[in-house]
């Protein structure tokens, strides 16, 4: 189940929040299916036991999954090339901060659903510890763990 829920959803980061909703409503449905909670009862400890995240977090987790993956060279070179270390033109103390730069949009609609502009403002919001794992399984439970305690802290 969670499989469907999660195929293509980088896809829908920007989308309306009632869109967002109706699939967080079928998450909260296969929750209670397989936890026996009954219809009323409260789903956020319920998602919690099971260690998922909402549909939102879910989303920015696989926008950020990419990105991890376009700045090591482990994704397609097409990605790679939408995203821009920041890189200051005198010396700062953020220059080895591991930033991106986020592009300038036209259209809020629009652009903002872009993931050269989605990938860095998600990325450059991300704690150091998070953008520095070593490895791709590294990052991914550090990723987890911090949008984990964003939800559910």
């Amino acid at each position: 189940m969670t499989s469907r829920l999660d195929y293509c959803n980088a896809l829908l980061r920007g989308c309306s929040a009632r869109l967002i909703n109706k699939l967080q409503l079928v998450q909260n449905a296969a929750a209670r299916v397989l936890t026996r909670t009954k219809k009323y009862d409260h789903i956020s400890p319920v998602l919690s036991t099971l260690h998922w995240l909402p549909i939102k977090h879910c989303i920015d987790f696989k926008i950020l999954l990419i990105t991890y993956k376009a700045l090591n060279g482990l994704a397609p070179q097409y990605l790679s090339e939408l995203l821009s270390h920041y890189s200051p033109s005198r010396l700062l103390r953020s220059q080895n901060s591991g930033n991106l730069i986020i592009p300038r949009i036209s259209k809020t609609t629009v652009g903002g659903r872009s993931f050269s502009y989605l990938a860095p403002k998600l990325w450059n919001n991300l704690p150091n510890t998070v953008q520095d794992a070593d490895t791709l399984c590294q990052f991914k439970s550090r990723l987890k763990t911090h949008l984990f305690n964003l939800v559910y802290t």
